[in-house]
């Protein structure tokens, strides 16, 4: 029982930091029709400027707004200077986006270097406690990265749900040239949007370097689970997304822990399942 119990908080754990990850993903991939390969490029860029940060200042809420505010800063660049121009056409966007990702991982690369950087935590983080009811002792970190993720979700639910910057949005994903009679500047709130998608990306690396650790290839590893959670969990949708990150969360811990030789297969079963009964995901909306 204690094993199923650790078991199941890391695969907690692990959704919350997939669903960080692909919130982001899902907002420019879901709403915005816009492929972006080089989502994951932005998650690394936020995780070493963070861990640069940290070490510079001392200060991790710091390294996290750092890292955030890079991401952001560095997704507007590419949504307003390269794939803004190619709207509508997915196969150049997925094509620039990739050569993007590859060009910015080899800059981090030249500067960070191949090494495996970890963000040093603060000492309200540091350690762990022994949960009242369940029992186990689990770190404070990834507790704290649980509600992070809860609260994160929440509020941009309640962004593009509830806010007018929110139905402009979904409006432009549904007709951008009705949008522009009506004197909305669609380009500039495109660009906003991926901007917030990067920063959503960029605080996850630093949240990922401070849990766990980030390194070469970390960008990668994101960028596919992001994918699988968008695919399953339904593109433009934060709560399938969270559906979705904790499906592949859970399945992915579990396999390691039950069945280590086949537990890859989980993830991929998962997905096939759902694009076989659901090929919208399951709270996605079928395109007319």
């Amino acid at each position: 029982m204690t094993l199923f119990l650790i078991v199941t908080l890391n695969g907690l754990t692990l959704a919350a930091l997939y669903f960080l990850a692909a919130s982001g993903f899902s907002l420019i991939f879901g709403l915005m029709r816009t492929v972006n390969m080089a989502h994951g490029a932005l998650l690394l860029l936020g995780g070493y400027v963070g861990y640069s940060v940290v070490d510079l200042t001392g200060s991790w809420a710091l390294g996290v707004m750092g890292g955030g505010v890079a991401a952001a800063l560095a997704g507007a660049l590419v949504q307003f200077g390269v794939l803004g121009w190619m709207q509508g056409d997915e196969l150049r966007q997925t094509l620039a986006s990739i050569a993007i990702s590859i060009i910015m991982a080899d800059l981090m690369l030249w500067y960070w270097g191949g090494i495996t950087y970890q963000v040093e935590l603060p000492e309200a983080l540091a350690g762990g406690q022994r949960l009242p009811i369940l029992s186990v002792g689990y770190a404070n970190i990834r507790l704290a990265l649980m509600g992070f993720a809860l609260v994160a979700g929440i509020a941009l639910w309640l962004l593009i749900q509830k806010t007018r910057f929110g139905a402009v949005i979904r409006a432009g994903v549904d007709d951008q040239d009705m949008l522009r009679a009506l004197g909305y500047p669609i380009n500039r709130i495109f660009v906003l949007v991926f901007a917030l998608g990067g920063l959503l990306a960029g605080m996850a690396g630093v949240v990922a370097a401070s849990a766990l650790s980030i390194a070469p290839g970390t960008d990668l590893q994101f960028l596919l689970s992001s994918l699988v959670v968008v695919i399953v969990g339904g593109m433009g949708s934060i709560g399938g997304a969270a559906l979705g990150a904790l499906l592949v969360g859970l399945a992915e811990q579990y396999g390691l822990a039950y069945a280590p030789t086949y537990g890859v297969v989980f993830t991929f079963a998962i997905m096939v399942l759902v694009l076989a009964v659901r090929p919208q995901g399951l709270l996605g909306k079928a395109e007319q």
